[in-house]
């Protein structure tokens, strides 16, 4: 009998631990892992981890059924002006990255704006754009047909049959666009340690991602990946929860073995990770998951574990950037960025702009000339507006990131369904996909705005450019200018104004004649 009792009394200690540790922030440890009162977030970090900058939202987003592109992606550029081609979005037409007919070349006198391109004055070379491979998006890739997925990750990822997206960005774990929190090792909920990493498991979650990198790699095996942590083992965390918390340091060298268990285990999988970034969004306690990270933490863990443990065991060419947050404050990444131990491994900081101004990149890079910064994430959401997305996020995520010396730029989620599942309790509801994925047929429903915000610069401004000097005479037509590899110039104009504007591009003794609506975009490339 008396062992009767004790197994009841034991299952429901089991039970009521359980009930504790899935809590989104309710946590019966304090902040510095001790038993204590329950922490709640500040209403304003609330409102900042909840709320998420979209040009407007008004009507739904139109449904785009295939990518304009499609009909002539085929098509070889040439190497000079007469070669010119122009690929517009404009959704007051219904004009999706559709190639149209060649502009007037030739002297002009006209009294019209004028972009001027000087390929003489160069700038940043660029590293690529692209968009995150959630758990999400590849659990709805995985249940597409073979064939149908295959016609996806083409238009995605080939430069010549779609946009040519370059880059990748991955969780390390679980994000809020997985179907349930995990990490790769965790034992009795956080209870127990396990700093000899004996139970990593690779598979613990988003089982998917790896076939589909594989596949995308297929298409194109230089695709760079960055992979970024929404949150440490729970053991390893002053709360012992998946939201919220601190990283211990009596487990900043575990933490740091955790990095390299991730990067040999990808390796072993025929997948190299590029890049890492720290922790996503720092300051951000109350997603889930999430975990909170001060600047001379981070800079500490990168300068005295991190950097040095990557290494020692042949990972020290993966690249680390630091931040991963928003343009708001730029302290916390030049605190990063100055740190005698850490700069020595940090490539650059990593930002999001859910709030602040894009233009805070150039104040780093005044003070920081030397470091890479990419724009990592902007997401649009489930009641956004295409035209008004479109035209917000080519000014700023875009135009605005390469304008202000930024080598990079993602769009936030791949793929979501048409109800912006899934997504982890506590999670974002309203992410919506660069493409919508009907979860009944598993077949694409649409194609989203994000597709042509990153279309618009992937498919021509290919990795390894460089940024070259462009100036308007209108404030109104958003732009930059590039050289390709192969010695091409890319121009990307926005109309960002509010009615058509006839204008003029002056590369070296030609000029190109050309007009955009109000809200409509273009790339010239010749």
């Amino acid at each position: 009998m008396r062992s009767y009792r004790f197994n009841i009394l034991l299952t429901f200690v089991f039970l009521t631990l359980l009930f504790l540790n899935n809590l989104a922030f309710a946590s019966p440890f304090d902040e510095d892992g001790d038993i204590g009162k329950i922490v709640e977030s500040s209403s304003e970090e609330k409102e900042l981890s909840t709320t998420k900058i979209t040009a407007t939202k008004t009507n739904p987003d139109e449904k785009v059924k295939k990518p304009g592109l499609a009909s002539s992606t085929n098509d070889d550029f040439g190497s000079d002006i007469n070669s010119l081609q122009m690929y517009l979005t404009d959704p007051s037409a219904n004009v999706y990255l559709a190639k149209q007919e060649t502009p007037k070349i030739g002297s002009s006198t006209e009294n019209i704006a004028e972009i001027t391109i000087n390929k003489d004055k160069k700038y940043q070379t660029i590293d690529g754009f692209g968009f995150a491979l959630t758990g999400g998006s590849a659990y709805l890739l995985n249940k597409m047909s073979a064939n149908d997925r295959a016609e996806v990750l083409k238009r995605f990822y080939d430069p010549k049959y779609g946009i040519g997206a370059s880059m990748v960005r991955i969780s390390i774990g679980a994000s809020d666009l997985s179907r349930k929190c995990f990490t790769y090792d965790e034992r009795l909920l956080g209870l127990l340690k396990d700093t000899e990493l004996k139970k990593f498991n690779i598979y613990a979650g988003d089982k998917e991602v790896i076939p589909m990198l594989k596949e995308i790699l297929a298409i194109n095996p230089d695709i760079k990946i960055l992979a970024t942590p929404w949150t440490a083992p729970k053991w390893m965390k002053t709360n012992k929860l998946y939201g919220g918390g601190k990283l211990k340091t009596k487990f900043y060298q575990a933490y740091a073995d955790y990095f390299v268990k991730y990067l040999q285990t990808m390796k072993d999988n025929g997948i190299n990770i590029s890049a890492i970034s720290t922790q996503n969004e720092p300051e951000c306690g109350t997603n889930k998951p999430s975990m909170k990270m001060d600047a001379t933490s981070q800079a500490n863990f990168i300068g005295k574990y991190l950097g040095p443990t990557l290494e020692k065991n042949d990972f020290g060419n993966v690249e680390i950037f630091c931040w991963d947050h928003n343009c708001d404050k730029k302290d916390f990444a030049l605190t990063v960025l100055g740190d005698s131990e850490a700069s020595k491994y940090v490539s650059g900081s990593a930002w999001h702009l859910y709030a602040g101004d894009i233009k805070i990149l150039s104040e780093v890079h005044q003070e920081q000339p030397e470091k890479k910064m990419w724009l990592t994430e902007q997401w649009t959401g489930r009641n956004g507006e295409f035209a008004g997305d479109f035209k917000w996020h080519l000014k700023n995520v875009i135009l605005g990131t390469l304008n202000n010396h930024g080598q990079a730029a993602f769009e936030w989620n791949l793929a979501a369904d048409q109800n912006c599942d899934p997504h982890t309790v506590g999670g974002c509801p309203d992410c919506k996909g660069a493409i919508t994925i009907n979860k009944k047929t598993n077949k694409v429903d649409s194609y989203n705005v994000s597709y042509y915000i990153i279309g618009q610069a992937s498919k021509f401004v290919r990795p390894g450019s460089v940024k070259i000097s462009s100036s308007s005479t209108n404030d109104c037509l958003v732009n930059a200018a590039f050289e390709t590899p192969s010695g091409k110039i890319a121009v990307i104009v926005l109309n960002n104004g509010d009615k058509e504007v006839d204008f003029k591009i002056k590369y070296e003794d030609n000029t190109i004649t050309s007009k955009l609506n109000a809200g409509a975009a273009a790339t010239y490339f010749w």
